[in-house]
C-alpha cells in the first residue's frame, strides 16, 4: 500500500510526498495517481521519498515514464531523501544518473 499526497505546490515546483511500498500490486494506482498529478502542472516535480520503504522495478519503471512525460516540457523530477534501500535501487539501476536525487529541499 502507499500513499500520494501533494504537499506544495508553487510557481516554480510541486513537491509530492509518496509513503508505503510501490510493487507489481500497487503500481497501476500509483501510475494513475502520479501522472495525474505531472499532467495538471507544467513544472518541475519534487518527489519526497523519505518515507517510501520499498520499490520495485515496476516503480521504477513508472519513475522513469513520469520523467519523460515532464521532460517533455523542459521540466525535471527531483528524488529528495530516498531510503537508504531505495537509494541502493537507484544506484545499481543506473537511475542516479538519470534522476537528480537531494539529501534535503534546498
Amino acid at each position: 500500500m502507499f500513499e500520494l499526497n501533494v504537499v506544495t505546490n508553487d510557481e516554480k515546483h510541486c513537491t509530492v510526498e509518496i509513503s508505503g511500498e510501490i510493487d507489481l500490486y500497487t503500481g497501476p494506482d500509483f501510475r494513475d495517481k502520479l501522472y495525474s498529478v505531472i499532467s495538471e502542472e507544467e513544472k518541475d516535480f519534487i518527489l519526497d521519498l523519505s518515507k517510501l520503504n520499498y520499490i520495485d522495478s515496476m516503480g521504477l519503471g513508472l519513475l522513469v515514464g513520469a520523467l519523460k512525460r515532464v521532460k517533455e516540457h523542459q521540466h525535471n523530477i527531483i528524488i529528495l531523501n530516498p531510503q537508504n534501500n531505495v537509494r541502493k535501487l537507484f544506484r545499481i539501476t543506473g537511475l542516479d544518473r538519470v534522476f537528480i536525487i537531494k539529501e534535503k529541499e534546498s
